[in-house]
């Protein structure tokens, strides 16, 4: 990847992913990031924090193909992040988030092509892997839109699939500390739940690494993943005390007990990559096209499925992964 002197737009760039990839990006010395995100007052405050005269900032939605068309022109790399992502606002208002997550990438990718931009990476989500939820289905229509999109265009299109960004909007450990210090306990929905988990710079990282490599691949990071009851243990014990309980509120519709990275349908498709990562190949002549994946055995996965209830995480593990990620001091 070389982002000296590029141009990059950033869709949903207030968001939590889209501040830690500016941040990121800016020590690559960019020619201009556009920020494009439909907050006024999320901009506003990120203009101030940042201060930074390569920072372009756009007001628009990616649901307004024209907004989004404009915002492409003269573009080298799209990074696209924005989405509807609660899962309980997607059950609720299912046509929202198909405007958003499916409308929406359809416009990225007509902008991208018309504009001839060089790459385009799309961030999508473990719920997108046999989805049980409309979020999840969403973000599974997306990445075929994108796969299938680098099959026509001379634009390269790429997936990431990840787990949870520890500290992203909506995420659970905020709340966790939040429901501790306001209340003295933590909700629940259920004590076997398990999700993956990943600070925020080391998921830039797996963008980073899928810019500038297979054209119409998916990329999953290998992720560490720990029972939900236990993460909020680690942090009772570090923010409460001896009063501090966990309430079992109960599942809430589209949730999973489990999340999965890599489905059983997927396995066949799927290749080790360098050593944090797999590529799932969606698209059948892209894997057999590529002599590199297609002749190495040596790199075919040894897993059935690549679920969150695997090889889980124990508490020493969890509070080192929440010291990186900045939440235990």
């Amino acid at each position: 990847m070389n982002f000296k002197n590029k141009t990059i737009l950033i869709s949903g760039g207030t968001g939590s992913w889209g501040q830690e990839l500016t941040t990121q990006l800016l020590k690559f010395n960019p020619k201009e990031i556009r920020i494009y995100s439909r907050g006024e007052l999320a901009q506003v405050k990120m203009k101030r924090e940042f201060n930074n005269p390569k920072l372009k900032f756009i007001i628009g939605d990616v649901r307004d193909y024209e907004a989004i068309h404009w915002a492409c022109k003269n573009v080298n790399y799209v990074f696209h992040l924005a989405a509807l992502k609660h899962v309980p606002v997607c059950e609720e208002q299912p046509n929202e988030a198909i405007k958003t997550n499916i409308v929406g990438t359809q416009n990225i990718i007509k902008s991208a092509i018309y504009n001839n931009v060089e790459e385009v990476i799309d961030v999508s989500s473990d719920k997108a892997c046999s989805p049980i939820n409309l979020y999840g289905m969403t973000k599974a229509v997306g990445e075929k839109l994108i796969t299938n999109a680098s099959t026509f265009s001379k634009t390269k299109f790429m997936v990431i699939r990840g787990g949870n960004a520890m500290g992203s909007n909506g995420s659970v450990i905020p709340l966790f500390i939040n429901q501790i210090k306001q209340n003295n306990k933590i909700t629940i929905t259920d004590e076997r739940m398990t999700r993956f988990f990943i600070t925020l710079p080391e998921a830039i990282q797996l963008l980073f690494i899928a810019t500038g490599s297979v054209n119409g691949g998916l990329f999953v990071m290998k992720m560490p993943a720990c029972r939900i009851e236990d993460l909020a243990l680690v942090l009772i014990e570090h923010y409460g005390n001896k009063d501090t309980k966990i309430e079992e509120i109960g599942i809430r519709p589209g949730e999973k007990l489990h999340e999965v990275l890599v489905s059983k349908d997927e396995v066949i498709n799927t290749y080790k990559y360098k050593d944090n990562y797999y590529l799932i190949y969606p698209n059948q002549d892209l894997l057999y096209n590529n002599k590199e994946i297609s002749n190495n055995k040596e790199i075919e996965v040894d897993f059935k499925e690549y679920s969150s209830n695997q090889n889980l995480m124990d508490k020493i593990a969890i509070k080192d992964l929440l010291i990186r990620g900045g939440f235990i001091i």
